[in-house]
């Protein structure tokens, strides 16, 4: 590898951005490489680089074109882990100045509509390389490639992954604290789902994605529910599994976190659009009232409970939502717009993590398949637990990917091109490898 040093730039420092940067900076004292950090809270990216001799810190406003243009010119790779929405500014400038682009959203239009351009300058821009999408189609693609290569031919295709709180620090009765952005949490299954099973497409709209959801077993931990990831159909064709009876992708949570956001999204308690009545609020109790009474015309958190939830829930339901604070008298946050804003504040205040609590990955592939014509089944695992409420499994899962891929590439170890996600053998192989030396790793069960 050649001596001159190389410029890693990453925009965002957020939750899941701490393993990312401390791998990067620790690869940069065996390498000749520097790491920028650029985020709107300079202080938060001051503390995740903690003084190392090779990382730097700013921060700019990413629509500042000048300076995001500059920043890109001047840097061998680019890392985004900003919101989805700003992907493509940062896009547009690595076409400009030929720099490779890594990030863990998935793919979406826009960036799609770039690939011919990013083919014809022979750039490599990895997307859908975090922890889900990432890791799961990685681990996915190498147990499908395993399988057919051995001969089989797949049946049933079942992916499920979960953030959740290890059993050790769940202490609340949503099972459940926030250990990435909680606009996630709060827009989770909005876009519905559809996907395959026994042969026939299905498709759950939005208020149908919490409800009957079904669970698997975890050895040790117990039961989880699983409620269907937005478009499975989609990755059957990139997984080469277009034949498949059943193919679905799914998220885990704790099946009381399921019943009691299903009676959430009933209150309208996530709904994005600009609630004008959230000016008069004085309480967050005020807030829910009115939010209960805009969606089912209840006029009061007991009517809510007591008309709304099944009575085999209420108990449940009401210890979930006071826990929460929706009938405390507690003043609403100023510049608010909207219930989802509201919620957002709510999971980040009420289920925050605490310094020493320890969060907790699970990632099941369930694979059907027929091989010299008798029936087989592969089940694969993986469970990390964090170190802590800074240093999480969720960060360790979703950051060390992008960072290895991007010591990979530096390395000319990963030379392929055009736009991608991680399905493809030359960049899987090497990064599962490189996990594995992490403790992140599948257990056949």
């Amino acid at each position: 590898m050649a001596n001159e040093t190389k410029q890693i730039l990453l925009f965002g420092a957020g939750k899941s951005a701490t393993v990312l940067i401390a791998h990067l900076l620790e690869k940069s004292e065996r390498y000749p490489w520097k790491l920028v950090v650029v985020d709107a809270d300079l202080s938060l990216a001051l503390s995740k680089i903690k003084g190392h001799v090779n990382g730097s810190a700013l921060s700019f406003n990413i629509n500042e074109a000048n300076e995001r243009a500059k920043m890109i010119s001047q840097s061998d790779i680019v890392i985004s882990m900003l919101p989805p929405a700003l992907h493509y500014q940062v896009a547009l400038d690595c076409l400009v100045y030929g720099k490779h682009l890594l990030t863990a959203s998935y793919l979406d239009d826009s960036i799609c509509a770039l690939e011919s351009e990013i083919n014809r300058k022979g750039l490599l821009f990895l997307c859908e390389m975090g922890l889900d999408p990432g890791i799961d189609h990685m681990s996915a693609m190498q147990l499908v490639h395993r399988i057919k290569n051995q001969g089989g031919t797949i049946r049933s295709f079942m992916s499920h992954c979960g953030g959740l709180i290890a059993p050790e620090s769940d202490d609340n009765p949503w099972h459940y604290k926030i250990t990435w952005n909680p606009a996630n949490v709060v827009n989770a299954g909005k876009t519905g789902a559809v996907y395959k099973k026994e042969g026939k497409t299905v498709e759950r709209n939005y208020k149908e994605i919490f409800k009957d959801n079904p669970t698997v077993d975890i050895s040790g931990l117990g039961s989880y529910a699983c409620y269907p990831n937005r478009d499975s159909l989609s990755y059957a064709k990139r997984y080469g599994l277009e034949t498949a009876h059943t193919f679905i992708r799914t998220t885990l949570r704790h099946p009381d976190f399921c019943k009691g956001w299903q009676y959430i999204i009933e209150a309208g308690l996530t709904d994005a659009s600009e609630f004008r009545e959230i000016d008069a609020c004085k309480s967050i109790a005020d807030w829910f009232n009115q939010s209960v009474r805009r969606h089912s015309r209840l006029s009061s958190f007991n009517d809510y409970i007591n008309t709304v939830v099944t009575e085999s829930d209420r108990d449940l339901v009401q210890r979930q939502m006071k826990y929460l604070g929706l009938n405390s008298s507690a003043p609403l946050p100023s510049g608010l717009q909207s219930s989802a804003d509201v919620m957002r504040h709510l999971l980040e205040t009420r289920l925050k993590m605490q310094v020493t609590d320890r969060d907790m990955i699970i990632m099941l592939h369930e694979i059907d398949y027929e091989k010299n014509n008798q029936l087989y089944s592969s089940k694969s695992c993986m469970i990390v637990k964090g170190d802590d409420a800074l240093n999480t499994a969720m960060a360790k899962t979703v950051g060390l990917p992008l960072g290895i891929a991007a010591e990979l590439i530096l390395e000319k170890k990963i030379n392929i091109s055009g736009l991608k996600i991680p399905v493809a053998r030359e960049i899987y192989e090497p990064v599962l490898i490189k996990l594995k030396e992490k403790e992140i790793k599948f257990e056949d069960l």
